[in-house]
């Protein structure tokens, strides 16, 4: 049995500047074709790969309309905005320990997610393949067919598991990652991120764009590209409640374009689901998370799967979540754990009329990439 996770709270007062502080159309998507009739029954350890298989709606959407926030720095001041953040809400990144047997691995996950909402949270992160071990070893051992959507549940054990646990908690439910097949290309792969809704219907599907190639002699040398293929669109994703996040993987936190898009666009929070190893998380980790928030002024949360010395990968761990001052709310170890923090608008509100660079922009110098050729939907071949 693994012993249960202590889960960290942390509530946020307002901020000042003193603080410290298919194809696959990936879209979001209709509401599932039979919802579970009750939201409120807990996973005890059963087998989540059996249960509450409904079927969903097929992967469309229209596509993302983008909405510019910042105004030339040439015109007067702008109207007040509409609260990115319509509502406080609690959100929890689970840092996960996984091992070889994905059914293990799902039931596990399903209790975690359980708990975090019995402490109240309703938007849920999972890690970075939190069905799986990390490495280009295992993603076609690991790798399930999505599409065509719904996929029968032998086919996607994981896409069922994690529509019944939001389901079940009535939470939002960003899946970390699992390795998807592309089933109409033999041996293609994906680094795929699944966000369910609190009735289990499928809102997004995003693939992971930037693919983790590094080489630091007598460190580290990584290659997904020698096994994964990339994704090709920015995800948003619009939860009624709350306002719009937007989802991206691990490596993506390094290229701030995909960042400043969605913040531009009205996300409140950037979600990663990471598996930072012991020698990039050292140098980057916290230093991207706060980059990413302070550079937007939005929140930002990073979920790992907790590290494990006797695995081929070692995760750094160290999940949080940071405020929009760049604050760290919550911070974990490297031990298996949960973490939050609650979200609250205002925070959003005070640091951009602290700081107000959505209105100090200079696009009379430089270009407004909110504002180019942004991919939002997948294209199709």
């Amino acid at each position: 049995m693994r012993p249960s996770p202590s889960i960290h709270r942390h509530s946020l007062s307002l901020l000042s500047l003193s603080s410290s502080s298919p194809r696959l159309s990936c879209r979001p998507f209709a509401a599932a074709a039979a919802a579970a009739a009750s939201v409120a029954t807990r996973h005890t350890g059963r087998d989540t790969t059996a249960h509450h298989l409904r079927p969903l709606a097929p992967l469309s959407r229209p596509p993302f309309s983008a909405r510019a926030m910042a105004t030339d720095a040439s015109t007067s001041p702008p109207a007040p905005a509409p609260p990115v953040l319509k509502q406080p809400v609690k959100l929890a990144c689970i840092q996960l320990a996984s091992g070889a047997d994905k059914a293990a691995n799902l039931r596990h996950a399903a209790e975690q997610v359980a708990a975090a909402a019995g402490a109240g949270a309703r938007i849920v992160v999972l890690p970075e393949c939190f069905n799986s071990p990390y490495g280009t070893g295992f993603f076609h051992e690991y790798a399930e067919t999505l599409l065509p959507s719904p996929p029968p549940a032998d086919a996607a054990p994981s896409f069922h598991a994690l529509a019944a646990m939001a389901a079940d908690n009535a939470v939002y439910l960003i899946g970390g990652s699992i390795p998807e097949r592309d089933p109409a290309a033999s041996g293609k792969l994906y680094n795929t991120s699944l966000v369910f809704g609190p009735d289990g219907a499928l809102l997004d599907t995003f693939r992971k764009v930037h693919l983790f190639d590094i080489d630091i002699p007598g460190k580290i040398t990584f290659r997904e590209s020698e096994v994964l293929s990339a994704g090709n669109r920015v995800a948003l994703v619009r939860l009624p409640e709350y306002g719009t996040i937007a989802v991206a993987i691990c490596y993506d936190v390094r290229f701030p374009e995909l960042a400043t898009i969605a913040a531009r666009n009205g996300a409140f929070a950037l979600i990663y689901p990471g598996a930072f190893n012991l020698t990039t998380g050292d140098l980057h980790w916290k230093l991207l998370a706060r980059a990413r928030a302070v550079d937007n002024q939005i929140y930002v949360a990073m979920c790992s799967p907790a590290r494990d010395m006797s695995a081929t990968y070692h995760a750094w761990g160290h999940s949080m979540i940071v405020d929009p001052m760049a604050g760290v709310l919550a911070e974990a170890d490297e031990k298996e754990t949960i973490i939050e923090a609650e979200l609250i608008g205002d925070a959003i509100t005070e640091a951009r009329k602290n700081i107000p660079l959505n209105t100090q922009r200079r696009f009379d110098v430089y270009p407004d990439i909110s504002k180019g050729k942004i991919q939002f939907e997948e294209p199709q071949p």
